[in-house]
C-alpha cells in the first residue's frame, strides 16, 4: 500500500495526515517572532492570547475580560492562561482591574501599545502566511482553505 494515491491508507512508517499538519504548524510557527515595539520578543503563545483577548475585548459587553475565559478560548489551564497574562503586563500590553460583578475575578484590558503590537502582529502574520504558501497555485490555495476550514468546523 503506497498511501499516494488517496485511496490507499499509509504505511505505517509514513507520517498520517495530522503528523503532516503539526509538522507544518511548528514549522511555521518556529519562522521567527520579532520582539514588539520595545525589542522585547513575545512567545507565540503570548501573541496567540493577545490576539484572543484582542478579539474577545471587541466583543465584550463589559471593559475587560476574565482571565478564566481568556483560558477557555484558548484551550489552556487557568494558571496557563494567569502566567501568559503576567507575561503580557509586564510587557505593558495588558492591564487588570477588579471585575465590578465579582470582587474575587480580575479583568484583562489590552493597553493602547497593545492594540499597536497587535496590528504589528496581524500584519507579520499575514505575511508570513503568504510567503509559507506561496508556491501553491491559486487552486491549490483555494483548496486547502476549503479542507482546513472543514476539519475545523468537524
Amino acid at each position: 500500500m503506497s498511501g499516494t494515491d488517496g485511496d490507499s491508507p499509509a504505511r505505517e512508517d509514513e507520517p498520517t495526515e495530522v503528523d503532516l499538519l503539526l509538522r507544518v504548524a511548528r514549522q511555521w510557527r518556529h519562522s521567527g517572532h520579532p520582539g514588539d515595539a520595545t525589542g522585547q520578543a513575545l512567545s507565540p503563545h503570548q501573541e496567540r492570547a493577545l490576539l484572543a483577548l484582542s478579539r474577545l475585548s471587541r466583543r465584550a459587553e463589559q471593559p475587560g475580560i476574565r482571565i478564566s475565559v481568556l483560558a477557555q478560548h484558548l484551550g489552556i489551564a487557568p494558571r496557563s492562561a494567569t502566567e501568559v497574562a503576567d507575561a503580557l503586563e509586564r510587557a505593558g500590553l495588558v492591564g487588570r482591574s477588579p471585575d465590578p460583578s465579582d470582587r474575587r475575578a480580575v479583568l484583562l484590558t489590552p493597553t493602547a501599545r497593545a492594540r499597536h503590537t497587535v496590528e504589528r502582529v496581524q500584519e507579520r502574520r499575514r505575511a508570513a502566511a503568504e510567503q509559507e504558501v506561496s508556491t501553491l497555485s491559486p487552486a491549490d490555495r483555494a483548496e486547502l482553505r476549503r479542507i482546513l476550514t472543514l476539519l475545523l468546523q468537524g
